[in-house]
């Protein structure tokens, strides 16, 4: 089974997220930062994905390898993208990097965001993602 047929059940995700957050106290307006990581053992797979990723848009990180549980490797990385807590432009992002991940060969494994609490300007420090 393709990636892209559980499309209904990531546009449920991004809603309970998108509600979870904003029930916590999350900002509504503001700009997130969205990390959707995708994840693969083979890496020339993994890279080709990347680089799909960012032709579509995404910023894409460098890739990490990984131990499992069970001790098998696995490479990751992020395409990471600014958004609004919008199911539109989630559902669409959702898309894009399911139909990436279906033509790689490699699993789409969900996104995650930092919470921005309603009295903070941003969600984490600006320094976080410098590359230094």
């Amino acid at each position: 089974m393709k990636q892209i047929d559980e499309l209904a059940e990531w546009q449920d995700f991004n809603q309970e997220t998108i509600d979870a957050l904003l029930e916590d106290g999350s900002q509504a307006d503001a700009d997130y930062f969205i990390e959707h990581h995708l994840a693969s053992t083979d890496f020339d797979k993994l890279e080709k994905a990347a680089v799909d990723a960012f032709k579509a848009g995404f910023e894409v990180t460098d890739a990490e390898e990984l131990e499992l549980d069970d001790g098998a490797l696995v490479f990751c990385f992020d395409a990471t993208i600014e958004r609004k807590l919008e199911r539109a432009a989630l559902d669409k992002d959702v898309e894009t990097l399911l139909l990436i991940a279906d033509k790689q060969d490699v699993q789409y494994d969900g996104w995650g965001t930092f919470f921005m609490p309603r009295d903070a300007a941003t969600p984490y420090d600006e320094g976080d993602f410098d590359d230094e």
